[in-house]
């Protein structure tokens, strides 16, 4: 018993085949994406904390064929291991730790309010609005080029490179998106270079500024493919998440409206954005590499074999969430898996709530009566859930 993961039907909604899955077992082997998939809260959990099961890369093949995609992540962090993986994720917390995102909590604000009211004035002018164009797409990439000090006449490559390079981490995806990804990569690397070389002689109150500057308690510092790679990681990981979070949720708001009608109450927004996130989850699957023999749920991974933690799965078990399916904005015992869990937890974390509370809060404050002008089209990716658009108009 698996599921397919090319079905319409299975990506407009996956969760009733995740609960099959769940009944039947907590590890299931799935032939058609050649892994083993946990779809327990308890085995996701296992598989995201346990010590011998890795973020071990493997180069794409041909090599050749893929010199920048592979360059990102051989040397990511999010691909890397201890002891590399613990001397990456120092040097970037002691970045990440010089007050970046509270310097920017005022400015996600007002960035969001910006974009909001230009939303508004289309749903005033033409009676609908696309969501995502208007606010859920910008805000993030806005928020990660402010971060980084990308300047503003630049900011408008971001989110084409983001969107190539993601669709490598689908299964099956043909070659000519593999070379769309690389050249996107490769655009992105070469860009990148060139932003890192203005920052050595020209630091700025960015992020890229401090990551040049940083340096281990042995006075190492980050190498310029590693400095590359951990700014293409923060874009691709904030921007596709958040874009997600806020369409998958207002999605799921506008159907059950007495929750979207709960978010007037300034309190309840914390708890909101967390069950947006565990209700839809915006990455499904999560894979991690066996580096010797380990049992998850009596389900054996030999070295080298792949299991992956099946996150949408997760965020439904009944035996941690009550009334999984139900949504529930106040939801208090809320332990989801969207930001990951053990030494791979997402750093950005802080910054990404930030975002998705910035983006309900003013959507609902200047546009209480949205409605949904019309059906949503669901993305046909199964690793990133996502909506092409949300258009909305005002009741």
């Amino acid at each position: 018993m698996t599921f397919d993961q090319r079905d319409p039907a299975f990506i407009a909604d996956p969760y009733p085949a995740f609960a099959a899955l769940r009944e039947a077992g907590e590890v299931h082997h799935h032939e058609q994406l050649g892994v083993a998939v946990a779809v327990s809260h308890a085995a996701c959990s296992a598989v995201l904390r346990h010590r011998s099961l890795g973020r071990i890369w493997s180069d794409v093949k041909p090599v050749e064929q893929f010199m920048a995609f592979n360059l990102l992540h051989r040397n990511s962090l999010l691909e890397n291991e201890p002891p590399t993986h613990t001397r990456l994720r120092r040097l970037v917390a002691a970045a990440f730790g010089r007050g970046h995102v509270e310097r920017l909590r005022p400015w996600v604000a007002d960035l969001a309010d910006r974009l909001v009211d230009d939303l508004v004035a289309k749903i005033k002018d033409q009676g609908q609005g696309d969501l995502l164009a208007h606010v859920a797409a910008p805000l993030p990439v806005e928020v990660i080029a402010e971060l980084l000090g990308v300047p503003g006449e630049d900011r408008h490559l971001l989110q084409p490179w983001s969107n190539a390079i993601v669709k490598m981490y689908e299964y099956g995806l043909p070659p000519e998106q593999q070379q769309v990804a690389e050249r996107a990569a490769a655009e992105f690397v070469a860009y990148l270079r060139e932003l890192i070389a203005l920052r050595r002689t020209n630091p700025g109150s960015d992020l890229v500024s401090d990551l040049v500057a940083v340096t281990d308690t042995d006075g190492a510092r980050l190498t310029e493919d590693e400095l590359v790679a951990t700014a293409v990681l923060l874009l691709m990981a904030g921007h596709e998440a958040t874009v997600n979070v806020i369409g998958n949720g207002v999605y799921a708001l506008m159907q059950h409206r007495s929750q979207w009608e709960r978010l007037s109450a300034p309190e309840v927004m914390p708890t909101a954005v967390e069950e947006l996130i565990r209700f839809d989850s915006p990455l499904q699957l999560f894979e991690r590499t066996a580096t010797e023999r380990v049992e998850i749920a009596g389900h054996v991974i030999e070295p080298g074999e792949k299991i992956a933690a099946l996150l949408g799965a997760a965020a439904r078990d009944p035996l941690v969430f009550e009334d999984p399916d139900r949504l529930d904005i106040g939801r208090e015992k809320n332990q989801h898996l969207g930001f990951g869990m053990g030494i791979h937890y997402c750093l950005g974390a802080p910054l990404a709530r930030i975002e998705v509370e910035a983006a309900l809060s003013s959507l609902h404050r200047k546009l209480p009566g949205a409605v949904l002008a019309e059906e949503p089209n669901r993305r046909a990716e199964f690793v990133i859930r996502g909506l092409h658009s949300l258009v909305l108009g005002a009741d």
